[in-house]
């Protein structure tokens, strides 16, 4: 990262806390984003998008103590409740592609599972032969429906559903209310 980039991201960061402590007690003097609650620190860094929370040297300690203590039993998410913005949410897949649907790939003894780890597309392959499944390992026929003669052009083909790199996320209120998503992951 150079120099300038790392300096403004602090600035950032710093003015970040200035305004999270300036909401809290007005006539208070100015927090340094260092000074700032461990729940504060995380949500700035978690925030940061170019570079990630990995890129600001700042960032490296709070998130490598949240990644350890998130192992241990009993944790709890630190909170900023100065920022209004709680817990972290988390979406592990990316959206499917328009024209598909969310599916599950496995089966318990109840029925499907939940986990929406697939997209299917429904094809009728009588009208479109280049849609038909063609064996390929990571596109699977999941359900053939079967007419009179005992085949049908419809299919449902399954396709892995692809994982977000950044799967949690904060939604930051700013001065007007309105929530702005931050993506970030967990990774060291």
């Amino acid at each position: 990262m150079n120099t300038s980039k790392g300096r403004t991201m602090r600035q950032t960061l710093i003015l970040a806390a200035i305004m999270v402590g300036s909401a809290l007690a007005p006539s208070a003097t100015p927090v340094r984003a260092d000074e700032a609650s461990w729940g504060c620190q995380v949500l700035l860094c978690a925030a940061s998008q170019n570079p990630s929370w990995h890129g600001v040297s700042y960032c490296v300690p709070p998130m490598t103590k949240l990644i350890a203590a998130m192992k241990e039993p009993g944790f709890s998410w630190p909170i900023c409740h100065e920022a209004n913005a709680g817990k972290p949410g988390r979406e592990t897949y990316e959206d499917c592609p328009s024209g598909t649907t969310v599916g599950s790939s496995s089966q318990t003894g109840n029925g499907w599972s939940s986990e929406p780890d697939q997209c299917i597309r429904t094809v009728d392959v009588c009208r479109s032969p280049g849609q038909r499944a063609d064996g390929n390992q990571s596109s699977v026929v999941i359900r053939r429906s079967f007419g009179d003669r005992g085949d049908s052009c419809i299919q449902q083909i399954a396709t892995p559903r692809p994982r977000r790199a950044d799967p949690y996320y904060f939604d930051i209120p700013n001065e007007q209310g309105v929530k702005q998503r931050f993506w970030f992951n967990l990774n060291h």
